[in-house]
């Protein structure tokens, strides 16, 4: 495959992540106003709990991946 190539495939990739990360955030501000309802209603919360932190742990992921891309950008690029 062609280095120009390779790189536009890179960016793809990475648009795509941002998106991930963008929706990410969103289901975390979403899913801790949902904890916080629940609370104010008296309910347990556990199960919620849980679900943000997989929510947050997916996220760290995210930008993890984002990073090497981003890598791997600037790596087809200085060559």
């Amino acid at each position: 495959m062609q280095p120009g190539r390779i790189l536009e495939d890179e960016k793809a990739t990475l648009a795509k992540a941002d998106q991930h990360i963008t929706d990410g955030e969103r289901r975390i501000t979403e899913q801790t106003a949902r904890i916080r309802e629940l609370r104010a209603d008296g309910h347990d919360t556990s199960r919620s709990e849980q679900l943000l932190a997989t929510f947050k742990s997916t996220l760290a992921a995210w930008y993890a991946h984002r990073e090497q891309i981003l890598r791997r950008i600037n790596d087809l690029r200085n060559r």
